[in-house]
């Protein structure tokens, strides 16, 4: 038998020992469905909260993680936090919808200041399309419109930045910034030969959810200019005016504020009222159940079909103010969401005529979580379905008059607004 030095025995027992402890640590966490993560601080945390699925391997994810630790050449310029935004970014972006979307804290909170109405950047909402960062809405008066940018626009890049793989919280991050820094974008205009760079300087943005306004037909300066006027311009009519850019944390107050002025001074000497949803991307859907209750005395405003299966049903939520004033609603292709099912419920309820362009077509359910850290993930859950049962989704609603905007249209030639006086007058 031969014999091992004493050097080479505590070896030998060390390696068994390590074996030992590995194995017992793995059968501990394993018993108990542990995992293990790395602090910001690079110590190891031990989270117990993992996926029901047992048969979920992470071993891969550690062994890259590791090598990238390991390896790199440049180990300082790893930022552990980063990583895991990263990885938590690429699993969701997996599932490839453009609307379910993991935000950092900062793009949380950026997100939360969009809906409360203020915030810094080009003011423009973005989306997803065929894999690309596009404008949904250019925000009215604000850098965004004033360069000429209009919805469906590509956005090829960012400040030389590929766009191609970009969520939209990564679009949003790299093109917001501090006011009066610029920023350049390559844009595809929908039907132009080559994508253009346009240098924006950013602004604070700040938008109302309402605007409105009670005019005579004279007095409308945005259709002075257009043809489509040309026949009922000298028409006395007064005509009432409500414009919504979003539904957001203040537009229901601010939206009674307005009606009420309507119905209380106005109402009986109208000839209709004009709801114009273009470029309104969307937001509460609480909001647009709201807003569709102002015309429609009952009924389901919208259903949401979940995604384990039920079926929710939103109805007219309250009595309405303007039940019976003739409305023509307006919407272009950035109207999106919310706008959608406000625009789609009237429709079909044959309460308003619709003017203009089919809609975005935006029409999925995502319910916002709240994370550690202030991080934030927004899941689709569920689709929307119009009262007659038609789904929004990648369809949009299609208007009953479609008008096309000039892409020469100036402030007094707004030909979409003045075919929806037109068709009111017809009433």
């Amino acid at each position: 038998m031969q014999t091992l030095p004493f050097s080479k025995i505590r070896s030998f027992l060390l390696v068994i020992a390590f074996i030992v402890l590995v194995g017992g640590t793995g059968y501990y966490f394993g018993e108990r469905k542990a995992s293990i993560s790395i602090g910001k601080d690079k110590r190891v945390v031990i989270n117990t909260e993992i996926p029901n699925n047992e048969n979920v391997d992470f071993s891969l994810f550690w062994d890259v993680w590791a090598k990238l630790n390991r390896y790199y050449i440049d180990p300082d310029k790893i930022d552990i936090q980063k990583l895991v935004f990263g990885a938590i970014s690429g699993m969701v972006n997996a599932v490839d919808d453009p609307y379910t979307s993991f935000f950092t804290p900062k793009e949380n909170k950026e997100f939360k200041e969009d809906l409360g109405g203020q915030f810094e950047g080009i003011g423009a909402q973005l989306g997803i399309k065929e894999g690309r960062v596009i404008i949904v809405t250019p925000l009215k008066g604000n850098p965004a419109e004033k360069a000429g940018l209009k919805p469906n626009d590509f956005i090829l890049r960012v400040n030389g930045e590929d766009t191609t793989g970009w969520s939209v919280p990564q679009a949003v991050a790299k093109i917001r910034g501090p006011r009066g820094t610029n920023v350049t974008l390559t844009v595809y205009h929908e039907n132009d030969g080559a994508p253009i760079d346009i240098t924006l300087v950013r602004a604070t943005i700040v938008v109302p959810s309402v605007t409105s306004w009670i005019k005579t037909i004279p007095e409308i300066t945005e259709i002075q200019g257009a043809t489509e006027s040309a026949s009922f311009r000298g028409n006395t009519d007064m005509i009432a005016y409500l414009s919504l850019s979003r539904f957001g944390d203040h537009t229901n107050e601010d939206w009674d504020k307005a009606v009420s002025e309507i119905a209380a001074n106005k109402a009986g000497a109208l000839r209709g009222l004009i709801l114009d949803l273009r470029n309104n991307p969307g937001g509460y859907l609480e909001g647009s159940v709201y807003i569709a209750s102002e015309f429609i005395k009952n009924g389901v405003v919208v259903s949401q079909v979940n995604s384990d299966g039920t079926r929710q049903e939103y109805p007219v939520d309250r009595k309405g103010k303007l039940l019976n004033i003739p409305i023509v609603v307006l919407i272009n292709k950035g109207s999106a969401s919310a706008a959608e099912i406000v625009a789609g419920a009237l429709k079909d309820y044959k309460r308003a005529t619709i003017v203009g362009e089919t809609s975005f077509g935006k029409g999925s359910v995502q319910t916002p979580f709240e994370l550690k850290q202030g991080a934030g993930v927004h899941i689709t859950t569920g689709k929307w379905l119009l009262p007659l049962g038609d789904s929004i989704s990648e369809k949009g609603v299609t208007p009953d008059v479609i008008v096309s905007l000039s892409s020469d249209a100036t402030a007094t030639s707004d030909g979409q607004l003045a075919k929806a006086i037109e068709v009111l007058l017809q009433h």
